[in-house]
């Protein structure tokens, strides 16, 4: 197994702080792989996206509820989900990734890959210019890159994400090459995420730490203005001629604006799309949802996300769930079907794996594979000797069986419901959960490591997320690996994992780690985290990306 280097350590650690929040051959080649296409999926998110208007109207302002308040508008910086949504709408990207997961040419018009693996070539488009009439090139690509590895930048998302970037060299004012430290097949695929779109060198010098409430781009709105806590405005970008093959209107929106509008109380977001205050909202709770799908006056959209789906990670340093037989009994206690039925009303899909169905390489023979037996999960601890007490609570050696049950708060997608439930079940089979809810989940689990199980997800594209989950971590190091997980076998799979170019040994390598997930009850998977909106009748054209969010360029509002 090769030395991790100081930059893996790096993003390891960084990987961290990314979850609490939300692509061998002869050196020195440069054998042409000309292409416009990357990794493709065996599945796509399962999705509810309006067809494109057959004839689109001009004009007319949008106003979109939001959840929460978006921390940041500079993609470098941003932690959170929701601020993607916004600034997704100013920002493009090289590459743009479609549901197929097949990489897509945008602001790059093709690239070629060395032999090696280790540089990228890009050609660039010639006709795009930033919003602040800043000339976009391939040095605005180098300073956006650079500037995510300059520390100063405090960049957190996007770091882990450009991994293992090292350098750029401008060859011309529109072609430009990329230098990786190692080679890596998710690194295309990367490149077409938010938190690395390209961002106006003039603008972020201009504003310095502002930037993020001043944000320049090319993309199809121009930002306008943020009023904190209420609501943020962009405006149509009259010069746009660039959108991606994932949209169909490739040129300046329809739409004259888009106000969003930052309402955190469920009631009152979905009061003001009812009371017409606002043409559509997100983060729909499962019972609005059920209940508005069958009025005829709303639209009820949907999409899975990528990435690894809210689990509960089982701590493996903390007795008795570092042995095997007591993490199985938790896998066959827990009815995770019956919760994701109970609180979702069948508007989340129940997970399977540590990936989603719609990320390349998912191992669909993990669906069904382990099925509630309570009777199976009493035998179980019965074999570690842990009996019955008086009061039904297991106790061995005069200590009772307890779970510690660390999750955030507040209470998003219902996820501290689901620790009650799994409270009343685990009960039934003689172990007693205690359930701590904190919001300072980087110092309790991350830092302190005090937790036994332990609920999150993350939203990724590309099944090299795996790896700062279950790769063995650098002693001391802050990383994703809070499960413990040391095996060579899985360090060795997902390592060959990241470089290896052959689609069918890559996917082969993944369902590996999947498999080892699943028979080690390393996690127990949940639900697949799905993206709700609400819409009126006469908002037309909503799509959503590959990462489930938004996508505006098609958006029309019909009388």
């Amino acid at each position: 197994m090769r030395q991790l280097s100081k930059s893996t350590k790096t993003v390891g650690l960084l990987m961290a702080v990314l979850l609490v929040l939300s692509a061998c051959a002869d050196n020195g080649g440069n054998k042409k792989e000309k292409t416009a296409a990357g990794n493709e999926a065996s599945a796509s998110p399962s999705a509810s996206t309006q067809a494109p208007s057959a004839t689109a109207v001009q004009g007319g302002d949008l106003t979109f509820a939001l959840a929460s308040s978006p921390d940041s508008l500079d993609p470098q910086r941003s932690n959170l989900a929701v601020a993607s949504r916004v600034y997704s709408s100013i920002f493009d990207n090289l590459v743009a990734r479609d549901t197929d997961n097949k990489i897509k040419p945008w602001l790059a018009t093709e690239w070629t890959v060395s032999d090696d693996g280790l540089s990228y070539t890009f050609k660039l488009r010639q006709d795009v210019k930033f919003q602040d009439g800043t000339p976009f090139n391939a040095e605005a690509v180098k300073y956006t890159y650079d500037r995510i590895l300059d520390p100063t930048t405090k960049a957190t998302n996007s770091v882990p994400l450009i991994a293992p970037y090292q350098s750029s060299e401008i060859i011309d004012e529109y072609t430009i090459k990329l230098n990786l430290e190692t080679a890596s097949q998710a690194f295309l695929g990367n490149l077409s995420e938010s938190p690395l779109a390209i961002v106006s060198p003039t603008a972020v010098k201009k504003y310095g730490e502002q930037f993020g409430k001043n944000p320049v781009g090319t993309g199809p709105f121009k930002f306008v203005n943020w009023e904190e806590n209420a609501e943020i405005k962009v405006e149509r970008n009259s010069d746009y001629r660039w959108g991606p093959d994932t949209v169909d209107n490739k040129e300046a929106p329809y739409l004259d604006s888009i106000v969003f509008k930052i309402i955190p109380e469920e009631a009152t977001r979905i009061g003001s799309i009812q009371s017409k205050q606002v043409l559509a909202v997100e983060s729909v709770p499962p019972q609005n949802i059920v209940s508005l799908q069958s009025d005829p006056a709303y639209q009820v959209l949907q999409v899975n996300t990528n990435g690894h789906p809210y689990s509960l990670l089982i701590n493996q340093k903390k007795a008795p769930w570092n042995e095997l037989k007591a993490r199985q009994a938790l896998q066959y206690g827990i009815d995770v079907g019956t919760i994701v039925k109970t609180l979702y009303l069948g508007t989340y899909e129940q997970a399977w794996s540590a990936i989603t169905p719609g990320i390349f390489g998912y191992d669909t023979s993990l669906e069904n594979s382990i099925l509630p037996d309570q009777e199976k999960a009493g035998k179980l601890l019965d074999e570690l000797g842990w009996v019955p007490g008086k009061d039904g609570i297991r106790e061995k050696d005069g200590k009772k069986l307890t779970l510690h049950y660390v999750d955030s708060s507040p209470n998003r997608d219902k996820r501290n419901d689901i620790a009650v439930i799994i409270q009343q079940q685990l009960k039934k089979i003689g172990i007693q959960v205690n359930v701590e809810l904190t919001q300072d989940v980087l110092t309790k689990v991350f830092k302190n490591d005090d937790f036994d199980i332990f609920g999150n997800s993350q939203v990724n594209s590309d099944p090299n997320l795996l790896y700062p989950f279950f790769h063995t971590a650098p002693e001391g190091a802050l990383t994703n690996n809070i499960v413990h997980v040391s095996d060579p076998q899985v360090d060795q799979w997902l390592e060959q994992g990241v470089v290896e170019r052959d689609e069918a040994k890559r996917a082969e390598l993944y369902k590996n780690v999947q498999q080892y997930v699943k028979n080690n009850a390393v996690i127990i998977p949940v639900y697949v985290s799905r993206y709700s909106v609400v819409a009126a009748k006469s908002v037309q054209g909503l799509k959503f990306d590959h990462s489930g969010y938004p996508l505006f360029n098609d958006v029309s509002i019909h009388k």
